[in-house]
């Protein structure tokens, strides 16, 4: 006997409860963002340079962790953020070529920072409050 009942697929992945549109960065503003070599070389594509050239402008070696790490710059919130990131519109410039770690993160469905931020802003009144702590 067939049915035409639905019955709805539950997705395997848990809906996020956090929006990073919504978010200054925080995530960005880690003092050491490790990278991959192949991190190096996709934006090193994404700039049309070779991985030599990228390594120096965008990336440094970090001798006390062995490894390579993402070049920053001064932010008024957070005193230092990924070289990569608008400090006025508050989004990633490379988006489709970040690295590995960034697209992972924070690797489940609740941010830790965003609900501190939506609490911060809820109890300040300020849909715009940046929380530095």
């Amino acid at each position: 006997m067939a049915t035409n009942t639905i019955i709805p697929i539950k997705s395997k992945t848990p809906k996020n409860k956090y929006d990073c549109l919504k978010c200054p960065g925080y995530c960005c503003s880690y003092p050491l963002i490790e990278v991959t070599e192949r991190d190096i070389a996709r934006v090193a594509k994404h700039f049309e340079v070779t991985v030599e050239k990228a390594k120096q402008k965008f990336f440094r070696f970090d001798k006390g962790e062995k490894s390579w790490v993402l070049r920053q710059q001064e932010d008024e919130h957070f005193k230092k953020i990924c070289r990569f990131f608008d400090t006025t519109e508050r989004r990633c410039t490379i988006y489709m070529a970040r690295p590995g770690v960034c697209r992972a993160y924070p690797g489940e469905p609740h941010c830790g920072y965003y609900s501190f931020l939506e609490f911060e802003r809820e109890h300040q009144q300020d849909p715009e409050f940046v929380a530095t702590t």
